[in-house]
């Protein structure tokens, strides 16, 4: 999943709930609509009553045509012959991981908050439902619910998530429920949310279980595994099961620090503010030494660096470095202890030391991805082969031809804690929910900006934005904003050739013709997006709302 800057969620709180609560939505993607599709529609030739109807036709075609259960995949063909989460999916499930299940919920409570009309809480409420009927018995999500069943969901794994060469997560099924990609924090944030709304006991009891989840299955140091309850394990390519290790990747105890912080504020359970300081506390342990003093993706019980999936070396990372500091700093004004920020010089001074040398930045990006404990010396990650079955991933020192990937702004890391620093705890604190102070971290609106997650299909677009009129006029007969689907993958077609076909050269993003890892092409066919319905409906709200008199 892509590293992306914070979406804000609401005017009010911005701060505090930029803090907290971030969530990892592409800021800026855009819709690409059907050549001419606009016609003859100005941004004056727009009145609320056809963004209304708009934003309603839009909602009967997602609900009445696109939804299994209450639930979503991110694409579908036009024909639905076809459709895709992360990995191409069936037609009895659907996604947690964004631009899914959760965040049209999101989007359909903000419709509701906008309108009032009770189409857009009655298919939040089906989207809630949708979640509780997968959640797992221990109170997380997977990244996928199968409303086939267990047998189906099992082949799935057996076939498209086994062949899927870069996306190892797929390639075996745990059974269990995940924090990666934020699936288990969405689905719970979303339908606390919705239980706030009207106070339906079914959305608290679901939340309850996954607060429990969260607490049940913190280990005692105050860090999170990737997934959990610990079932049987996975070794690939001799590389032990890494999803037991204290995590970080992917935000995972960022996010859930903050679902537990909005649990205490909204529901005053007092039960989670032990778990959270532990919580807090462990960024401090696992902070390394010098002379290489930042955080990697994940960690052994012990505390030590861990490799995770096969393209994961046992490394620091500058970017997850970049975000514990800044977390650190999170948690200062948070409690206002100054341990917090007693080492965020020793990591500052490490990101400048280990910054790319200047010929290998490109579009901003100054940061490689790997970095070896002690050395501080650039770890280099290659593959070879063709599939799942006969490649492999391997890493070395050899930077040749390697380019930044991450984008790092050190001064201004450095800038925010010089502030912090001159701040008494009682200033620091001044909004801190853990104290009882500041504004809400539950916005009137949730959605205020783009959506992407890690959906190619709409992070790859470069449309520009389209104002209200533009998309009222782009919406099809049909009663759906048409995407371009760029992104597609191969249909499963058997276990890979052992070896690599005759003349195979890697392309990068996939193998061969047995790999069905999602890939990105110059054009694709039309079709409908989860992530185009809900940019395009944040947007109309937010016109709504510009314009109520």
């Amino acid at each position: 999943m892509p590293d992306l800057e914070p979406a804000q969620i609401g005017k009010q709180g911005w701060r505090i709930s930029r803090m907290l609560t971030r969530r990892t939505w592409l800021v800026g993607a855009s819709v690409a609509p059907l050549a001419g599709a606009v016609g003859a529609w100005s941004p004056l030739a727009v009145g609320r009553d056809a963004v209304a109807a708009t934003m309603r036709r839009a909602t009967a075609f997602m609900t009445d045509k696109v939804a299994t259960r209450g639930g979503y995949v991110w694409s579908y063909l036009a024909d639905f012959s076809r459709r895709w989460g992360e990995m191409e999916a069936w037609p009895g499930m659907i996604w947690t991981q964004a631009p899914g299940t959760p965040e049209m919920g999101q989007i359909f409570l903000d419709a509701y908050h906008a309108t009032g009309e009770a189409l857009y809480y009655e298919a939040a409420e089906k989207a809630g439902d949708a979640l509780i009927a997968g959640q797992h018995e221990s109170g997380g999500w997977n990244y996928i619910i199968d409303f086939d069943g267990e047998d189906s969901l099992r082949r799935w794994y057996e076939t498209i998530g086994r062949n899927g060469w870069r996306l190892e997560e797929f390639q075996h099924y745990y059974g269990n429920a995940t924090f990666d990609d934020h699936a288990t924090v969405e689905c719970g944030r979303f339908l606390l949310r919705l239980h706030l709304e009207k106070g339906e006991p079914r959305f608290r009891a679901a939340v309850d279980k996954t607060t429990g989840f969260i607490l049940d299955s913190q280990y005692p140091v105050g860090g999170w595994p990737q997934r959990w309850p610990r079932t049987g394990t996975f070794e690939n390519h001799g590389r032990p099961d890494y999803t037991g290790y204290i995590t970080l990747n992917d935000e995972v105890a960022e996010e859930n620090i903050g679902f537990l912080l909005l649990v205490l504020q909204q529901l005053d359970e007092e039960r989670v503010r032990e778990p959270l300081g532990r919580a807090m506390d462990c960024y401090k342990r696992l902070q390394q030494p010098q002379p290489s003093p930042g955080f990697a993706l994940q960690y052994t019980p012990d505390l030590q660096p861990a490799g995770a999936r096969t393209y994961e070396p046992r490394a620091l990372s500058p970017h997850t470095t970049a975000a514990a500091l800044s977390k650190m700093m999170d948690f200062y004004e948070l409690t206002g202890d100054r341990t917090f920020l007693a080492r965020i010089p020793e990591g500052l001074d490490w990101l400048r030391a280990v910054e790319a040398p200047a010929e290998a930045h490109r579009n901003g990006l100054n940061y490689f991805r790997y970095v070896e404990p002690g050395t501080n010396r650039f770890i280099a990650v290659h593959r070879r082969g063709s599939n799942a079955r006969n490649g492999e991933f391997y890493s070395d020192y050899d930077m040749t031809g390697e380019r930044a990937e991450k984008r790092i702004d050190v001064g201004r890391l450095r800038q925010r804690h010089d502030r912090l620093s001159a701040l008494s705890p009682d200033e620091a604190t001044a909004a801190s929910p853990l104290q009882g102070r500041g504004p809400s971290l539950l916005p009137q609106f949730v959605v205020t900006r783009a959506v992407g997650g890690s959906d190619l299909n709409v992070t790859a677009a470069r449309a520009r934005e389209m104002q209200a009129a533009e998309l009222v006029g782009a919406l099809n007969e049909e009663g759906y904003w048409p995407q371009e689907l760029r992104t597609t993958s191969h249909p499963y077609r058997g276990p890979g050739p052992a070896e690599p076909p005759p003349g195979f050269v890697d392309p990068g993003q996939v193998g061969d013709a047995w790999d069905t890892s999602p890939f990105t092409l110059p054009s694709g066919p039309v079709g409908i997006s989860t992530g185009a319905y809900i940019n395009n409906m944040s947007r109309l709200i937010g016109y709504l709302r510009e314009t109520e008199a």
